[in-house]
């Protein structure tokens, strides 16, 4: 766990692992994203509100977690209170380009498909994509051969399960709607696996008290960002340079240690 812990937090700036955009200063005419936002006072979170620990709610129905403590933060740093407006994840884009919300952040994996529909930050949290098992006997990828895998509707995970020989190989991918009802269906052996993000799956097995077995065959690396809309570059600048800016003045150490440990 302290190995997987002392590698999350890689801070990942100036990057070049996205699209020419995230790097760049707003050519767009007419870009109004940040005075619009500013204006209203409001910076609208699209969330999945069930995806512990980066955006969740807990026994009083609060929304809370990693992202949501960041998000705050540069809220604050930017004058405008923050709205968090759960979605449903599989419609994210379409929530997103209706301007029902002003960004999605919420674990939110980088992958060529997500760099070309939106306008991504810097990643700002690595994370790696894995199999949790009840059954110990379950030992590698190769032990899934014939079984059922759980994984969530819509998620970076899904496409790459169904991409793999894993999923090629299961007797079936069944998709739900969020990875905490996946890892229920576990629990009530519905499924013999769940693939999802390590960082949600250890947390749900600590708060939880679960002796479930993380797969040290995982499929992928991979790092978090938020999405913005194509167009909205000053928006998404304004947000990545104060993530920056906590980064390099501990702010961002001390949320991840509150939601983490160190």
């Amino acid at each position: 766990m302290k190995k997987f812990l002392n590698g999350l937090f890689a801070v990942v700036c100036g990057a070049a692992l996205l699209v020419g955009c995230n790097e760049k200063k707003s050519e767009a005419q007419g870009d109004a994203s940040l005075d619009k936002v500013k204006s209203a006072g409001v910076f609208v979170l699209g969330l999945d509100d069930s995806f512990p620990p980066m955006g969740f709610r807990d026994k009083d129905n609060n929304i809370i977690g990693f992202d949501i403590d960041l998000a705050s933060e540069v809220c604050a740093r930017l004058g405008v209170t923050l709205k968090t407006q759960p979605i449903s994840w599989d419609a994210k884009e379409q929530e997103l380009n209706t301007g029902k919300i002003d960004c999605i952040w919420n674990g939110l994996s980088v992958d060529p498909a997500r760099a070309a529909a939106m306008n991504l930050s810097s990643p700002y949290l690595k994370n790696r994509m894995i199999f949790t098992v009840k059954d110990k006997s379950l030992a590698n990828l190769a032990a899934l051969a014939g079984k059922k895998i759980a994984v969530q509707n819509g998620s970076t995970a899904q496409k790459l399960l169904e991409a793999s020989d894993a999923g090629k190989s299961a007797k079936e991918i069944v998709p739900f709607d969020d990875n905490q009802t996946a890892l229920m269906d576990l629990e009530k052996g519905g499924v013999e696996a769940v693939f999802l993000d390590e960082i949600v799956a250890r947390y749900w097995i600590v708060q939880n008290g679960k002796d479930y077995v993380v797969m040290e065959e995982g499929l992928s690396d991979e790092e978090y960002a938020i999405g913005f809309r194509k167009n909205d570059q000053k928006l998404r600048d304004a947000v990545d340079s104060l993530i920056k800016a906590m980064q390099a003045d501990g702010k961002f150490a001390e949320i991840s240690s509150k939601w983490f440990g160190k």
